[in-house]
């Protein structure tokens, strides 16, 4: 890791870190279970931020096609309250914007079609644009086409030549996933015609800062969003940000709707309330960032204590849930089988496998019933409501650890 990194978006030289997480292995590479043994690499996983343009961001970039490409574990349809986000917003957008048969919506990492199967049930044309061929061919078994592409300037220059004109751009849990923000909104900006529009989630900067969430810190998200850097990187390329809400998804989330700078949209409440709550926690300025690393320190002792007297207790400890943020969690507090035996998923592609880093076995969700441990550690703590619920009939407490310890 070098000393000091230009920003990747305004290129300015960054010197002050936001948090270090030491070295770890990439957070969705689930080892096969005959490949135990052989090493795993390691990236350092460090943070700064840019204190021109207070873009957050990893130091060290793993190549995007080392992580998306191929058999990405990550299926978004897997989440019944995420699949419920979706089907909401697809039917919120298709009043809204009065879409139908002549209309278009694009998605920019569009996973297995969870999003675009409703605007396709309601009539409406669509067309994702995925860079990982497994979840992309999901996609396509259920009727939403999709093109296995990075999307970026060169893609939407293709599509837009080819006389591709949206009238919705939507992207969720994307943006802090491309190496080259600048490309990708460029690429935006090709597509968006008139009053068309464009709409992306991102998990909100200040929530993680104000609940700790530093397990959301994994190479696969190369930065870390604020309204405040969103706007400035999005006007660069001509688009101006006009409404913002909030949402719970993710621990917390911004949707932010943004148009060319002379279409017709006037702006809403929700920017001004959104700017007003960082400006407030001084994200404009180093104070709002300094300080974090001694909290992250204390979530790592908290969960380590916990799981060190609950096995000198002799009591049972299962994780569910083997989500990117639960191996960052657990690789930077270094736990490993000895503590946590085994973690459970509801998804094929992560069960008969390891977790990358702790070598964790993953199993199906019926090895908890087996097992009835004392504790299930819910690492997707976003998701505890759902999982707790799911799991009532199991007779066991449920853990978090972010933003403290916490026994439900």
């Amino acid at each position: 890791m070098s000393e000091t990194r230009l920003c990747r978006h305004c290129k300015t030289q960054m010197d002050q870190t936001f948090v270090d997480l030491g070295t770890q292995a990439v957070a969705n590479s689930y080892v096969p279970m005959d490949k135990a043994d052989a090493q795993e690499p390691e990236y350092t996983l460090h943070t700064r931020v840019c204190e021109n343009c207070w873009l957050v961001q990893v130091d060290e970039d793993v190549p995007a096609d080392l992580i998306f490409t191929g058999d990405y574990a990550y299926f978004s349809s897997f989440s019944a309250s995420w699949l419920e986000h979706a089907r909401v917003y697809a039917q919120k957008m298709t009043a809204e914007l009065g879409l139908g048969a002549d209309s278009l919506v694009i998605e920019i990492a569009s996973n297995d079609g969870y999003l675009l199967k409703n605007f396709v049930a309601a009539g409406v044309p669509v067309l994702g644009v995925e860079p990982s061929g497994s979840v992309a061919a999901a996609a396509e078994k259920i009727g939403v086409p999709t093109i296995v592409e990075f999307f970026g300037e060169a893609v939407a220059t293709k599509l837009f030549d080819d006389g591709k004109r949206p009238d919705l751009i939507c992207s969720a849990n994307v943006l802090a996933h491309v190496p080259d923000i600048n490309d990708f909104v460029a690429g935006v900006a090709k597509l968006l015609t008139g009053d068309a529009i464009y709409t992306v989630e991102f998990p909100h900067l200040l929530n993680l800062i104000n609940q700790v969430q530093f397990d959301t810190i994994y190479h696969e998200h190369y930065s870390y969003l604020s309204l405040l850097a969103v706007e400035g990187i999005f006007a660069k390329y001509g688009l101006r940000v006009f409404e913002v809400e909030e949402f719970n998804t993710h621990g917390g989330s911004l949707r932010v709707y943004a148009c060319l700078d002379g279409a017709s949209h006037v702006a809403g409440p929700g920017v001004a309330k959104v700017r007003a709550d960082e400006a407030a926690a001084k994200l404009d300025r180093i104070d709002g960032y300094t300080g974090f690393t001694s909290r992250v320190e204390a979530v790592r002792d908290g969960m380590l204590a916990f799981l060190k007297q609950a096995k000198a207790e002799g009591k049972s400890v299962a994780a569910y849930g083997a989500a990117a943020k639960g191996n960052t969690l657990l690789n930077y507090c270094k736990v490993g089988p000895d503590l946590i035996s085994v973690c459970v998923d509801k998804n094929p592609a992560k069960q008969n496998t390891l977790l990358p880093g702790s070598k964790i076995p993953v199993k199906d969700v019926s090895a908890l019933y087996e097992m009835k441990p004392d504790y299930v550690v819910i690492l997707p703590w976003n998701l505890k409501a759902e999982i707790a619920s799911q799991l009532s009939d199991l007779g066991t407490q449920f853990v978090t650890a972010v933003p403290e310890i916490s026994i439900i």
